[in-house]
């Protein structure tokens, strides 16, 4: 039964009055940080110490995507910091950061049943919810939306406080006075934050906090006007000189190392393994074993590795993975299998007859092939668990070790650590279960890593899925009329929040997929043209392998069928696929102008005569809504040659409405294109008897670096909410690709990866 706000309020209408249950009001969660000797918290976000160094906390992990310089230059430029003495503290599991975007957008996840109540960012029960679980998930591209206005807020306090401090010494009202550069200002006087930072905490903040209008105009040195704003990244030094901690750089008194071995894809049981063999092991401690795994500890993490060689773990597997039957269940369901209406845009596909053109388009498993494999360290003494983790859902990692140590979660402390690569890989919270486990049985502390093999057998592959795109089609212009996606795939996204939120078993979370159809999966469904008939049909199939979230996540399958499609139908009759797009975005000036951009910086020719250029778009984001909108449009050049795909260039523009640092956006859009790339060309993961045919990165016909093709991104100025950069380029570039081998050599491809299947 679905729950709605409108229907919560009538009943409460009919019955005379609406009782909400006190454990529903928002409450305070007191300040995460600690301050250390000299330093003092103002609030949850800041401390400031005696010394003038500016710490900001980050409640989202640091995988390479810029979060630790974004959200402390949000403070730094509101508070008028200096930027050199800021630094950086990854914040605690705590209800003081909630993610409330994620949440209310996830709501059908973690509270299917009455997910209306929490859709919206502001919904009571939605923020109830996310404070009282912790709920600081980093993922969907939510940091800026999320975090942006509580950190220009903490910091506008806090640099009210400073003023308060300045204009109580020196006799004058604190407005009068201003920040900026670490300098607390009136007239000719003037005086360092960290001379005004104890009395500062004395004070009560302003309620609301005063504000700048555009914080990231100001400037960077104090009396010259002229010298703008610099950002450079707070945690390229160190990543740069090799102090930079990521998870398997931990060290502790007496740790020891754990290599891990899981059984095939599919519900898989231990069965036994050589006992004697392994205690023969050099350096051997324990051996620790599960239903779907085993570990060996030892003095050292390789004689770990080649303890489990000796093992030789035996396993028992019912519906093993394999490609062959993923292809030929995804097959059955897409011509066969019963389809929910996920979407409805106009009158859909009724009254309309045969279609005009159907073209079926099919995408692989996809790996995340993120550098950094999955690591933890677990230390359990006196009934209490620590944790040094990289996660992109902190306390819902802290809450399933603990329980699978019999703790509560308030008996559990995460550190949290960033991640080398993620795209949504840390969203799962597996290895984080397995150390604890680990850990409390060998009672010292334990670091499990991975070996790439096991991030191969044991990961969460994008979504296999099979669609048939048809459209009802103009005869004058081949402009379509109507649209109609059938698309047979997993529930993949219920599956997720099965394991994440209902810390579900991978073969219990498909069994809750099963129950289909996931309208998540199908974010963004609606396409970026002007379409007037629409409609969107899911068959959900379990095809016997466990999916997880990914970067882009449906809007990478989406628009790569989306994109293909429209160039085919502008090819069919005959015309040029930019305008033929262009017509169809009357209602998007802005991405129309994206398409324009793109085109100007690619010299676009049209796509004609074997040029080898394809054009695609794309967005993420609602225009009609309140949230932020990101565009793009690209331009790739391709040709298929020796040894498979060759881009030699992309050309990018792109609209994130209100960029924070440009510097960052466009580290992760052209990122992003690269990521897309190799989509476009490899990343994917085949089966057979449970084991991928892929055992390392080597075997995924990644692009190297003398692959990788020209980038040039081009950023539209925008005054709309700040859009996330990482997952747009990511998009686009696959469908881009495949239209420009069509351009280079009538080569039309409608699987990903291409030439997955030769020419």
């Amino acid at each position: 039964m679905q729950i709605s706000r409108r229907g919560l309020l009538a009943g409460a209408a009919v019955g005379g009055g609406l009782l909400v249950a006190w454990s529903l009001w928002p409450r305070d969660y007191g300040v995460p940080l600690t301050p250390g000797r000299g330093e003092w918290a103002f609030g949850a976000w800041l401390k400031l110490g005696r010394d003038g160094v500016l710490t900001v906390a980050v409640p989202q992990l640091e995988m390479g995507q810029g979060i630790s310089t974004l959200l402390p230059q949000v403070v730094a430029a509101e508070m008028g910091a200096d930027w050199r003495q800021v630094a950086v503290e990854p914040a605690p599991v705590s209800g003081a950061y909630p993610n409330l975007p994620l949440a209310a957008k996830w709501a059908p996840l973690w509270m299917p049943l009455a997910s209306g109540l929490a859709d919206r960012p502001d919904d009571l029960v939605a923020r109830r919810w996310a404070g009282e679980k912790g709920f600081m998930a980093t993922a969907d591209g939510t940091s800026l939306a999320a975090y942006e206005r509580p950190a220009r807020e903490a910091a506008a306090a806090a640099r009210a406080m400073l003023c308060m401090a300045a204009g109580q010494r020196w006799g004058v009202d604190y407005e009068q006075c201003e920040a900026q550069g670490g300098l607390v200002m009136h007239g000719s006087k003037q005086l360092a934050f960290a001379a005004l930072a104890e009395e500062a905490a004395r004070f009560d903040p302003p309620d609301p906090p005063p504000l700048r209008s555009n914080p990231y105009q100001e400037t960077a040195t104090v009396g010259n006007p002229s010298q703008p704003v610099a950002y450079p990244r707070l945690d390229l030094p160190a990543k740069v000189d090799g102090s930079f901690l990521f998870g398997g750089d931990v060290r502790l008194p007496g740790m020891l190392y754990a290599a891990i071995r899981h059984g095939p894809a599919g519900d898989t049981e231990l069965a036994g393994y050589d006992i004697r063999a392994g205690a023969r092991a050099l350096g051997l401690k324990q051996v620790v074993k599960a239903r779907g795994w085993i570990a060996a500890v030892a003095d050292t993490w390789w004689a770990a590795e080649r303890a489990l060689d000796a093992l030789a773990p035996r396993w028992r597997t019912e519906g093993r993975a394999d490609s062959g039957t993923i292809d030929r269940q995804l097959e059955e369901a897409l011509t066969k299998g019963e389809a929910r209406r996920i979407l409805t845009r106009g009158d859909g596909d009724s009254n309309l007859g045969a279609p005009t053109v159907t073209y079926r388009y099919d995408l692989a498993p996809a790996t995340h092939a993120m550098i950094e494999t999955a690591s933890a360290t677990a230390r359990m003494a006196d009934g209490r668990l620590e944790l040094w983790l990289a996660s992109q859902a902190p306390a819902q990692a802290r809450e399933a070790a603990a329980k699978a140590v019999g703790l509560s979660p308030n008996d559990v402390v995460l550190y949290p650590l960033a991640a080398g690569g993620s795209f949504d890989r840390r969203l799962e919270h597996d290895h984080a279960i397995e150390a604890a486990v680990i850990a409390a049985e060998v009672g010292a502390p334990v670091q499990l890593v991975w070996s790439r093999w096991q991030e191969m057998i044991a990961g969460r592959p994008r979504a296999p899925l099979a669609c048939l795109a048809s459209a009802w089609t103009a005869r004058e212009d081949g402009t379509p009329q109507a649209l109609r996606l059938r698309v047979a795939m997993p529930a993949t996204t219920k599956e997720f929040g099965a394991r994440l939120f209902g810390n579900k078993t991978a073969v219990a979370a498909r069994e809750v997929a099963a129950t289909g159809p996931d309208p998540l999966a199908f974010e963004g469904a609606g396409t970026p043209y002007g379409i007037p008939a629409l409609a969107i049909d899911h068959v959900a199939v379990d095809v016997g392998l466990s999916s997880g979230r990914f970067r882009g996540n449906s809007h990478g399958y989406l628009a790569f069928i989306v994109e293909s499609f429209m160039d085919e139908l502008a090819g069919r009759v005959g015309r040029e696929p930019l305008s033929f797009r262009m017509a169809l975005l009357g209602h998007d000036p802005r991405l129309a102008e994206c398409l324009q951009r793109a085109a100007r910086l690619a010299e676009w020719d049209g796509g004609a005569g074997q040029s080898g250029q394809g054009i695609a778009c794309w967005r993420i984001g609602d225009p009609e809504g309140e949230g932020p909108v990101a565009r793009i449009a690209c331009v790739a050049t391709a040709r298929a040659g020796e040894g498979g795909v060759r881009v030699g260039k992309l050309s990018a523009a792109v609209d994130l409405g209100r960029v924070v640092n440009l510097g960052i956006a466009r580290q992760q859009i052209e990122g992003g294109l690269i990521f897309g790339t190799s989509l476009a060309t490899g990343s994917a993961v085949t089966f057979a008897d449970g084991l991928p045919a892929e055992a390392g990165l080597g075997a995924l016909a990644l692009p190297r670096l003398d692959d990788c093709p020209e980038v040039v991104v081009e950023v539209m100025r925008g005054d709309g909410p700040p859009a996330d950069p990482g997952e747009i380029g990511a998009v686009v570039a696959a469908p881009a690709i495949a239209n420009a081998l069509n351009s280079a050599a009538g080569l039309r491809l409608r699987r990903l990866p291409l030439l997955s299947e030769g020419i």
